[in-house]
Parts: structure tokens; C-alpha cells; sequence
């Protein structure tokens, strides 16, 4: 089996990918299509100055956000949620200041996330794979 999606940095291969998804505080439907185009302009310019790969990126019923993000195993997902977020909602403001008004404290985005790892190997593929490697070592 040839993987296809594997990433060949300097000491490792890996294939490294997270799904990610979080809100606007008190889910306020402010994420507009204009909103949404310059979002998805800031994500590939946090991501590339990062040093991390946006694989997909789309805001949902204009109060979150999805994103589908793959890295280097030395960059923590932590940091990735961090640098989005954070450059993310001070551009935001800048570019539309009128969506400040409408939030209170003048905070975009709630402090909590949603993140899950994405393989293309699953839980039990990778438990068989190591049991069965007993019985060839015994």
C-alpha cells in the first residue's frame, strides 16, 4: 500500500492532519461572505507565515468555523488554534469594525475549540498492526 499524502521533512515522514472548529463568542452571526473571503485570505497567510499547510477552511450558518489543517509534528495543534484565532480576530477587527460593536468586550472568537486528529489509518488498523507484531518477534 503506497500512501500518497505522506510529507518528507529533513528527520521525519508524516502525514499529520487536525480538524478543527470553533465559534464566535456568544455565537453572533457575524461571518458574512465578505467576512468569510477575507478570513480565508488571513488563514493562508497565518498558515504559510506559520509554517503549517490549510488543507480547507469554511464558516458554518455564520458563526463558526471549520478548519482542516495539516503540520510538522513539532508545531503543536495548541499553537495552531493560538496563531488562527488570535492574528485572525485582530484583522477582523481591523478590516471591520463594525463587528466589533456588536460583540461584547470587544472579543471575536469564544475561548474554547473543538479539535480532532485525522488519519488515513484507523484506531484498530494501528492496534492489530502492533499486536500482531509479537508473533513475529517471539
Amino acid at each position: 500500500m503506497k500512501k500518497t499524502n505522506l510529507i518528507h521533512a529533513r528527520t521525519c515522514v508524516y502525514n499529520v492532519n487536525y480538524y478543527i472548529v470553533w465559534s464566535v463568542k456568544y455565537r453572533k452571526k457575524v461571518l458574512t461572505q465578505e467576512v468569510e473571503l477575507y478570513l480565508k485570505k488571513i488563514f493562508k497567510e497565518i498558515a504559510e507565515e506559520k509554517g503549517f499547510l490549510l488543507q480547507m477552511v469554511e464558516v458554518g450558518e455564520q458563526d463558526h468555523i471549520h478548519v482542516f489543517v495539516s503540520a510538522h509534528p513539532k508545531i503543536a495543534p495548541s499553537y495552531i488554534v493560538k496563531m488562527l484565532k488570535g492574528i485572525s480576530g485582530r484583522k477582523i477587527f481591523l478590516q471591520f469594525p463594525e463587528i466589533k460593536q456588536k460583540l461584547w468586550k470587544g472579543v471575536l472568537w469564544n475561548s474554547s475549540y473543538y479539535i480532532e486528529t485525522v488519519g488515513s489509518i484507523s484506531e484498530d488498523v494501528i492496534k492489530r498492526y502492533i499486536a500482531n507484531q509479537k508473533k513475529g518477534g517471539d
